[in-house]
């Protein structure tokens, strides 16, 4: 990649998208192009075509999704399946014809089975069912991993596409009741230390082990792929390991600086009891992640505090 070529961030304002627009000024790419979904709805396809005939990017991103937790994919299936479908599609096809260099399509571990064994590996897509609760999301992703995967059969276009593990990190989403693990675990201990709570419940046995990833590595990952693979199997992206949520919470709750005790409630689910990426295909790539778990957590509770005013979950 020269660093005078046409990057195009698709969802350059969610997590991932902020991050790979980060990696990409930091490396010296000088000409990143973005746009708001205000600016650019990327389900219309009129607009995306117009976008990509007069910016011919050399290099596009696809971050871009509609995402949420399981009540949203619970309530809005069509929502979730329609929308996506639509984005990845748009995008896709248009930077075929416009004679864009290469695509990364971000997936998400939500497309491999429920049950898969662990750890997972790449060769697990489509071998048993999904998890219920976002099957709509996880099916329009496994569209778009296929729709690269048919793009560069056909046509030789060079689509690429990569599944991440758990991610964390500047821009996540802090909100009570639709975050995530870790973003929940650091917001309750750091609500808790504000109002002087003796105790912080976690749900479940604590037992279950998580693959965390910070999302400036996961950063780092894409444009190394970017720029060192071409091939038509999509590529895992994670850290190798996983970590008890008790040990995590311990780790959040270190870091936070929440004096009080921690409980957890055995009465409430534990979910799936492992789940850990097979990192290896990556690792002989020549990429390891390099941010450890401890000042990762450090490093996003300070963006936390530095945006709680600011912040639409907080």
């Amino acid at each position: 990649m020269n660093k005078d070529a046409t990057c195009y961030v698709a969802g350059h304002r969610g997590m991932v998208g902020g991050a790979i627009v980060r990696v990409l000024n930091q490396q010296g790419y000088r000409n990143i192009i973005t746009r708001t979904s205000s600016e650019l709805d990327l389900k219309n396809q009129q607009a995306v075509n117009d976008f990509f005939g007069e910016h011919k990017p050399d290099y596009v991103f696809l971050a871009a999704a509609k995402v949420g937790g399981i009540y949203a994919n619970d309530v809005y299936p069509a929502d979730f399946i329609r929308d996506n479908l639509l984005i990845q599609t748009n995008v896709i096809d248009a930077a075929y014809r416009n004679n864009c260099k290469k695509l990364l399509f971000l997936g998400s571990t939500c497309i491999y089975p429920k049950m898969a064994p662990q750890p997972i590996k790449e060769e697990y897509l489509l071998t048993g069912p999904l998890e219920p609760t976002n099957e709509w999301y996880a099916i329009a992703k496994i569209a778009g991993l296929k729709m690269c995967a048919a793009y560069r059969r056909q046509y030789g276009f060079d689509a690429i596409s990569v599944m991440p593990t758990n991610l964390y990190g500047p821009g996540d989403n802090f909100g009570l009741e639709n975050s995530h693990v870790l973003p929940a675990l650091m917001r309750r201990f750091h609500d808790a230390k504000a109002n002087n709570d003796n105790t912080v419940t976690v749900w479940g046995t604590g037992s279950p082990r998580r693959e965390f990833l910070h999302v400036d590595d996961l950063a780092d990952a894409v444009l190394f792929l970017m720029q060192h693979y071409a091939d038509e199997e999509a590529v895992n992206i994670g850290v190798g390991d996983d970590i008890a949520i008790k040990n995590v919470a311990e780790m959040v709750k270190e870091v936070v600086g929440f004096k009080g005790k921690l409980e957890f409630d055995s009465s409430k689910p534990d979910g799936t009891p492992r789940k850990l990426l097979d990192v290896s295909k990556l690792t002989a790539l020549g990429w390891n992640a390099k941010i450890p778990l401890t000042s990762g957590l450090e490093s996003t509770y300070q963006w936390f505090l530095d945006h709680q005013k600011d912040y639409r979950e907080v």
